[in-house]
């Protein structure tokens, strides 16, 4: 009788073990797809992504002969800036648009650089936003026309990608308002007109009526179109009265399709999306953000590349929020709780966004006591004892962490005094938000100790003035809050944005570095530096005696060397001004009004994405 029982017993011992090993392989197994293919499946895609923008890149760069085009964020670069596209049909997605797509787009583009005198373009575009458009258009058909006749893959690579588009725009059904198919109508016979091939056969049927109607105004400037293809002088003629007479259609009925009940608006706004223009005569030009003013420094190619600072005894860092009145700083912080609770920023929500953003998972002990996965060692007593006993076995468990350090770098020059009130609700509510999603931060500044030298440039009058004294002033860092300090302790320093006297003039690159070298020294796996901006760097007595792009030059090879070292994720904020001249990852914000929900959760989303 005892044998029996204990032969029952190994036997349900056996079985558990059994059990147990195989749920702690299927444990494991679902463990390492829960946890990595995810990740993994995101590497191999960003791999695939970046083989294919590369390709794409190299054959613009053969097709034009520049060896500075590339591909950044899915757009085909030339050094630091985008190149702008000239028709709808050139913007693709890495992540959706076959190869094919993608470099027909690049094609395109690498054909407009090549035969288009931009100058005598620009110089003729009309200020019209419809009929630029069609002129737009019309020129980057041309350019796409001319493909030397030994490359038939290119030739495939543009149809292909023309088509694709065209197709896209049908199924979407914007061709079911009055403005999206005409101006589809156009694109197609102008396509084909000028290249040669006929046009998309699935939505012939479906244009012909459109045709029929607008071919007798248009016929004599397509045919010209065609004729002068090879030439842009000529060419450019037929093209601008191509594009007045659409336009003049457009202003001609649109009355008509105002007044038609049957008519969806929503059709014709989101054609005009498509389009990337406004095609209402009657709107505004779209609200452009502007670039950045720079170049190259003559002084750094006389000396080498070196930049220097004639000295730094009287560099300095700060802590702004111990040099003010704690009244006074309490009124400050009284008045930014005022300006961000009139928002209604969702700052739970937000902090929920950026924590899903950036955390990772992260394994966070063990749970016993469960009914599959590993088998518990020591529960096998409990296993002989209680043979039904389910609940033997134990489970790794994980946790979202944000293994992350987020660094603001605020510009107090003199120019960012009249930004700083919507900077700081800015600032502040991301650090609060980040703060609650567990991620460390620091809010960091950078101005000068005084106005036009100082005493950096007394020493060098006093010193003879020697040529090419390098930076020329006192350069003061500012801490408003340390990575080891909360949001709730550091919050009245914070507000020390608002003393007026600390703006002055600034040296950005010298920043950016002392900021990166701040979040280097973190142990954080992930390491990440906003700088907010509304300029170019500006230091008067260093551009008296050097000349003006002394210190942007300086400031594009930090970026550049942190960029090529990716210790630290440079990513900028340009208050009303694009600062792509200077960092690969910018975003320009326009802050004439405070920064609403829909803002932060921009900013929460471009602050997590995986670079």
């Amino acid at each position: 009788m005892r044998r029996g029982r204990t032969a029952h017993r190994s036997r349900v011992f056996s079985a558990l073990l059994r059990r147990g090993t195989r749920s702690r392989h299927c444990y494991r197994a679902r463990g390492r797809v829960s946890a990595d293919a995810t990740t993994a499946a995101d590497r191999r895609a960003a791999r695939r992504a970046e083989r294919r923008q590369n390709l794409c890149a190299a054959a613009a760069r053969a097709l034009t002969g520049e060896a500075e085009l590339h591909y950044r964020g899915g757009r085909l670069c030339r050094g630091l800036r985008p190149l702008p596209l000239h028709a709808p049909h050139l913007r693709v997605d890495p992540a959706v648009d076959d190869l094919a797509s993608l470099r027909g787009a690049a094609d395109g583009a690498a054909l407009r650089l090549t035969h288009s005198d931009r100058a005598l373009h620009a110089g003729l575009c009309p200020g019209d936003p419809v009929a630029r458009l069609v002129f737009e258009l019309l020129e980057q058909l041309r350019c796409e026309a001319l493909a030397p006749a030994g490359m038939p893959g290119l030739a495939q690579n543009l149809r292909h990608r023309f088509e694709t588009w065209s197709r896209a725009f049908c199924r979407s059904g914007l061709v079911d308002g009055h403005l999206g198919i005409l101006l589809y109508t156009v694109a197609q016979i102008s396509w084909s007109r000028l290249s040669g091939w006929p046009v998309l056969e699935e939505t012939e049927g479906l244009i012909e009526a459109t045709r029929a109607a607008i071919v007798p105004a248009l016929g004599a400037s397509l045919a010209a179109l065609r004729r002068h293809r090879a030439e842009q002088g000529a060419f450019v003629v037929h093209a601008l009265e191509m594009a007045h007479i659409v336009s003049r259609m457009i202003v001609a009925e649109s009355a008509q399709w105002a007044a038609d009940e049957a008519q969806n608006p929503d059709d014709d706004e989101a054609a005009l999306a498509m389009f990337t223009l406004w095609l209402d005569p009657e709107a505004g030009e779209p609200v452009e953000m502007g670039l950045a003013a720079t170049g190259e420094s003559r002084t750094l190619s006389v000396v080498g590349q070196s930049y220097r600072a004639y000295t730094t005894r009287y560099d300095r860092e700060v802590v702004p929020g111990a040099l003010i009145r704690k009244e006074l700083l309490a009124e400050y912080r009284e008045r930014l709780n005022e300006r961000i609770a009139a928002q209604g920023i969702n700052v739970a929500r937000l902090a929920y966004a950026l924590k899903a953003a950036l955390a990772v998972a992260q394994r966070d002990g063990w749970s016993f006591g469960e009914e599959h996965g590993r088998i518990d060692g020591r529960r096998l007593a409990q296993v002989v004892s209680s043979p039904a006993e389910r609940r033997v076995f134990l489970l790794e468990r994980h946790r979202p962490l944000a293994d992350c350090a987020v660094s603001f770098l605020i510009d107090c020059s003199g120019s960012m005094r009249t930004h700083i009130e919507r900077v700081a609700m800015l600032v502040d509510v991301l650090t609060r938000a980040l703060d609650q999603a567990g991620v460390a931060t620091e809010v960091l500044g950078f101005t000068t100790g005084t106005w036009n030298g100082g005493r950096a440039r007394l020493d060098w009058l006093a010193g003879g003035r020697p040529r090419h004294p390098g930076r020329l002033n006192e350069v003061s860092h500012l801490i408003f809050k340390d990575a080891a300090t909360s949001w709730r302790r550091a919050r009245a320093g914070i507000a020390a944005l608002f003393k007026a006297d600390l703006f002055r003039e600034g040296v950005d690159g010298e920043a950016v570095d002392w900021a990166c070298s701040r979040l280097r020294a973190r142990a954080e796996a992930r390491r990440i530096l906003v700088v907010i901006s509304d300029g170019s760097p500006m230091d008067s007595a260093t551009a008296q005696v050097n000349d003006t792009f002394y210190l942007d030059h300086h400031l594009k090879q930090v970026v550049a060397h942190h960029e090529a070292l990716r210790d630290v994720e440079l990513l900028a904020l340009g208050v009303g001004l694009d600062l792509s001249p200077y960092y690969r990852r910018c975003r320009a914000i326009d802050l004439s009004a405070p920064p609403g929900m829909s803002l932060f959760n921009e900013l929460a989303g471009w602050i997590g994405a995986r670079r």
